[in-house]
């Protein structure tokens, strides 16, 4: 299947949850199993045909650079943040004179994932509809990975079509694990600058243009020194 041949990959976190693997070195950097956490994105952006990846850097920024340099792979391009952060929907948009118009993937770096029948970014390239959807969502369900935390996540209807809910007595059913195919217009509208971009999901969630599509692996959220012993675990076996 045809997909994004561009993504950002966002990589200007403080890692603070992190400390202390992140003390001296930034979150992207941090490895598991031998290898870095951004690297291993990385390695599925390109397995899905991705050759550009703009990465947005500002805690260690210069550690990210160097590292990165080395990959010859697709073409790494940075958008700074050292100034300021961005949040997740400025990072985004400042970054989108480096990413271009088309249809690209967004990735977490702290989201890795084992096992399953289908590539999850494959899940993504094929559910990808952009007459029906401007933003898709990869999901994963309950109970299946490390690191779905309290009752907030997705409930999906038969199109795809995503509703959040934060309802404790209803938990939902699905989670977002942090990658993303977006339209880049749809931050057209919003104001240079730092802001999340959940608003932009809420927005298209009232118009029935978000949409989810759920992976079958098993999702390993490394959001802490513990959860990276536990992933590290997993990926070693």
């Amino acid at each position: 299947m045809t997909g994004p041949e561009s993504a950002m990959v966002l990589a200007a976190g403080l890692g603070a949850r992190m400390r202390p693997l992140t003390d001296a070195q930034p979150k992207a950097l941090v490895e598991v199993a031998g290898r870095t956490l951004i690297d291993r994105v990385l390695d599925r952006l390109v397995e899905a045909g991705v050759r550009k990846a703009v990465v947005n850097v500002h805690h260690f920024a210069d550690q990210i650079e160097g590292h990165l340099s080395r990959r010859t792979d697709l073409e790494i391009l940075f958008a700074d943040e050292r100034a300021a952060l961005l949040d997740s929907g400025g990072g985004v948009r400042n970054a989108l004179p480096l990413l271009g118009r088309e249809p690209i993937f967004v990735a977490n770096i702290d989201s890795l994932w084992t096992g399953g029948t289908t590539p999850p970014l494959e899940r993504m390239k094929a559910a990808w509809d952009p007459e029906r959807m401007d933003l898709l969502l990869l999901l994963t369900p309950r109970g299946q990975g490390i690191g779905f935390e309290g009752p907030r996540g997705f409930f999906m209807d038969e199109g795809g079509r995503l509703t959040h809910s934060a309802d404790e007595a209803r938990p939902a059913p699905f989670a977002n694990i942090g990658f993303q195919i977006l339209k880049p217009e749809i931050l057209d509208s919003e104001p240079e600058g730092a802001f999340s971009i959940l608003p932009v999901w809420w927005r298209l969630q009232e118009t029935g243009r978000l949409a989810g599509v759920v992976m079958d692996a098993f999702w390993l959220h490394v959001g802490d020194p513990a959860a990276r012993d536990e992933a590290e675990a997993l990926l070693s076996r």
